[in-house]
């Protein structure tokens, strides 16, 4: 949900909500639109993300900390700039009231905010069950932020409970919302077939309103008022329309497991081989690359291609050792020391190899930069901005050229003192750690830990703790959270050949340990600036001098460049209870209530099959009482909640412009997952009867090549060859090779067999992602249809003209294009391309 709320709260690309209600609004609407693609049939599972693990807070708190300063920063560079341009005369839109500023820092579990927004959304799901008609079949579970536990997490520990049931369906469709790449190896964690992820379509470039006049096509430092236009604004054509709707797109993770079957894939083992073993070793390894509670390896950049090195050591591990690095969230550290001693022994020539990249790319950055200086400004008087030549070509130049001109312009804007550009490259690249020069790691460890260089006990001591991080990941992605407050206490992680004797490391974390309440969370992970969404008197400990925790709340801290990490120092959760106890009997009734731990709600409509069930819990007066249920593949515990409506009764609109929802027919309870023994497994593997979905990366025995689509967008065409371009072509080729029964490269100067085209020289056409060669591919048959196999397919192209000399040349460029005859008829069968019936496409 988190993933919805954030650009439905404080959208980049238009302008934000005016309030609260158009926020709630706007998140009901998404919801609403991933409904409709979707079309879930059993349940939805709404998780908000609740209080975090330790190891995921301290991310939390390093985001909301640099968020803070970063607005604080840009509120005060919006009004020096408003400032400026009123001075010059220009017109502006009135300046927004403080009090109408959004703090996206109150997106957090304990706030008021986010105690509306679980009200809202109980309201909202009444609202479904009651009148949409799509909605009447299925459960809803609501797990708001009172509930503990990040939302993907909470998820992930519904679906392993539900999986690990004797009567769990093995073929049960799961979709999961969210962009966050932790969400691909959650899903493949499960070993379900049938996993998808939604998202939003990512796309760059995509257009964002000026902070001081919301126009667009300018940033707010080129900004020159209301009613003019900016020079960078002049020729303002986004690669996305303004305001459009944004897309979504299905990670199908079922694709992804077959491209990970070729990858892992280890021939002649000297035992059997297991693809679902493997790939719990391949999302182990991933986390080395970097995850939310650990930081990368110095070694290892995604961009370098660290997957695939870590994937071939590997395999060479395996051979060796004769067995795979996890089993179920377990670590064998003895395979991982094998892995970790070859890449330290690859660690010096990695860093070499990326200072000579970077001083490659820095070489030619700097050369573009000189040669801008060096040209003629008076070509920029010659651009779209100035005075141009009148006629159709001119035009067409001007527009097709927009975006080099707008660029060469701000760089020039950027760059404004060019003859210091050399000495700005040297000052900038002064780093003192030079990981590519003999020493790195004394210099690396004095410079990130503040520890005198050789001090080997203390690296040693870094790497243990790492190691410790990656088995607390690994089961919190298997088996659930094995330690709520295990963190790892460094900014910075070890090198690869600091990994030294971990096979005798303890891999058990202690037990029993529980979450902060919400409250207590929100004064670990907020700064000074957000201390409007917690209680008064806990506000005053984050900005009075004398207060005993102020050094948790630090106004300037350092920012690392490299991975935007704010520096901050770790709170001790011992000296942060203690400073509150004074002051928690100062709590408002609602303070208190917002400092519980929550349970998740069911709600079912009176449509279900199972509402008598439901319903007779929902009615029971004493809320201790629970009853467990199995019902439409959910297993559970219910429980009675005063959250509950009566049926036929009326619920209030907490949203002005909303009705009230009159003669409810929705019931609502408490929803537990079912109960495990703390030392229980989860065992990760696949499930007997599973089924994977229709293959589409093409087999052995198809002989065809898997062509990806490569680039953001995936609905961008082939280039296509105007009928010009095809004469010019055949004129070309005829005057070359001659014609040979017709001319050209296609009898009668088509596209078919003969003259230059003949048939050892048959005519390529990629037109549609697909690569046509007639005179190979193709058998014509007397009924004038066309049979071709490709990836499993057959297609039948049956045409109602007589394909000869006379009309080869339409008809071909007809059938190229897919643009034949309405009449043609079109089969598809089998292979790759088959729907099955849980198929949709949207």
């Amino acid at each position: 949900m988190n993933g919805i709320i954030h650009p439905c709260t404080h959208p980049e690309d238009k302008p934000a909500p005016k309030n609260e209600d158009e926020m709630m609004v706007a998140i009901f609407e998404c919801i609403d639109r991933l409904f409709g693609i979707v079309r879930p049939r059993k349940l939805l599972y709404m998780a908000i993300d609740g209080v975090a693990p330790r190891a995921k807070m301290n991310q939390q708190r390093s985001r909301r900390f640099r968020a803070a300063k970063e607005t604080t920063e840009k509120r005060l560079e919006v009004a020096r700039i408003r400032e400026e341009l009123l001075s010059r005369g220009c017109k502006l839109p009135p300046e927004k009231e403080k009090g109408d500023h959004f703090d996206s820092n109150c997106i957090t579990p304990g706030t008021p905010f986010m105690d509306r927004l679980s009200k809202c959304l109980h309201y909202f799901v009444h609202d479904r069950l009651n009148n949409n008609p799509a909605w009447k079949g299925i459960k809803v579970i609501l797990s708001d932020a009172n509930v503990p536990g990040e939302g993907e997490h909470k998820i992930m520990d519904y679906i392993r409970k539900q999986r690990a049931q004797p009567d769990h369906d093995p073929n049960t469709q799961h979709v999961l919302c969210g962009a966050d790449a932790d969400l691909i190896m959650l899903g493949l964690a499960t070993h379900e077939p049938n996993f998808t992820i939604i998202r939003e379509e990512f796309l760059p470039n995509k257009p964002r309103p000026c902070d001081i006049c919301n126009g667009f096509g300018h940033e707010m430092d080129k900004c020159v008022g209301l009613g003019a236009t900016a020079p960078t604004s002049a020729n303002f054509k986004p690669d996305v329309p303004i305001g459009a709707e944004v897309k979504f797109i299905f990670v199908r993770l079922s694709v992804l497991r077959e491209y990970l079957k070729q990858t892992l894939e280890m021939p002649n083992l000297p035992f059997e081989y297991s693809f679902e073993r493997a790939l719990d070793d391949w999302v182990f390894m991933c986390f080395f690359v970097g995850n939310d509670f650990l930081p990368h390896l110095p070694s290892l950049e995604i961009r370098e291609g660290a997957v695939d090195r870590l994937v071939e050591l590997y395999k060479k591990c395996v051979y060796k050792t004769k067995g795979y690095l996890t089993d179920s969230g377990d670590v064998n550290l003895d395979r991982v020391q094998l892995i970790m001693t070859d890449l330290g022994n690859a660690e010096d020539q990695i860093f070499k190899s990326r200072q000579r990249r970077e001083e490659q790319f820095k070489a030619r950055d700097k050369a573009r930069k000189r040669q801008e200086r060096n040209q003629d400004h008076g070509s920029l008087n010659q651009s779209a901005f100035g005075a141009s030549a009148v006629g159709p070509n001119s035009q067409q130049k001007s527009v097709g050229n927009y975006k080099e001109e707008a660029a060469a312009l701000r760089n020039r804007k950027r760059t404004s003192d060019m003859a210091n550009l050399d000495d700005e490259d040297e000052e900038e690249n002064n780093d003192e750690v030079r990981l590519w020069e003999d020493g790195f790691k004394d210099r690396y460890y004095e410079s990130k830990f503040d520890v005198a260089p050789g001090n080997q006990q203390f690296r040693y001591a870094v790497a243990l703790q790492y190691v410790r991080g990656l088995c607390w990941v690994l089961k919190y992605y298997y088996q659930g959270c094995a330690s709520w407050n295990w963190y790892f206490p460094y900014h910075y992680a070890p090198f690869a050949s600091d990994f030294v004797n971990i096979q005798g490391l303890s891999t058990m974390f202690e037990k029993g340990t529980k979450p902060f309440n919400p409250l207590e969370q929100l004064m670990g992970v907020f700064p000074a600036a957000s201390s409007s969404h917690v209680p008064e008197p806990w506000a005053k400990l984050m900005s009075d001098p004398e207060s005993p925790i102020i050094d948790f709340y630090p106004e300037d801290f350092k920012i690392d460049l490299n991975g935007r990490m704010a520096l901050l120092p770790f709170v001790d959760e011992k000296r942060l209870f203690k400073a509150l106890v004074p002051y928690y009997d100062q709590l408002t009734g609602e303070e208190v209530k917002r400092n519980k731990r929550g349970d998740n709600y069911l709600y079912i409509s009176n449509q279900s099959p199972h509402y008598k069930k439901v319903k007779k819990v929902s009615e029971k007066d004493d809320e201790s009482v629970c009853k467990a249920i199995s019902f439409d593949g959910m297993r559970g515990t219910l429980g009675s909640t005063e959250l509950n409506t009566a049926i036929s009764g009326i619920l209030k609109s907490p949203i002005s412009g909303l009705s009230d929802i009159n003669d409810n027919i929705t019931v609502t309870t408490t929803f537990k997952d079912p109960e495990y023994d703390d030392d229980y497994i989860f065992e990760a593997k696949r499930l007997e009867n599973a089924v994977d979905p229709p293959q589409v990366l093409p087999n052995e025995q198809s002989g065809n090549k898997h062509r990806p689509v490569i680039g953001f967008n995936s609905h961008l065409t082939r280039a296509y060859v105007p009928d010009s371009g095809h004469r010019m072509l055949n004129a070309g080729i005829r005057n070359q090779q001659g014609g040979g029964g017709g001319g050209g490269y296609g009898q009668g100067g088509g596209y078919g067999q003969g003259g230059g085209g003949n048939q050892g020289q048959g005519y390529q056409n990629n037109s549609r992602n697909y690569n046509y060669n007639y005179n190979n591919n193709y058998n014509q048959h007397q009924g004038g249809g066309y049979q071709n196999n490709y990836n499993n397919r057959q297609q039948q192209y049956g045409h109602n003209q007589r394909f000869n000399q006379d009309n080869s040349n339409q008809q071909q460029r007809n059938f190229n294009n897919y643009n034949g005859p309405r009449n043609n008829n079109y089969q598809q069968q089998g292979g790759s391309r088959q729907q099955n019936q849980n198929y949709r496409r949207f």
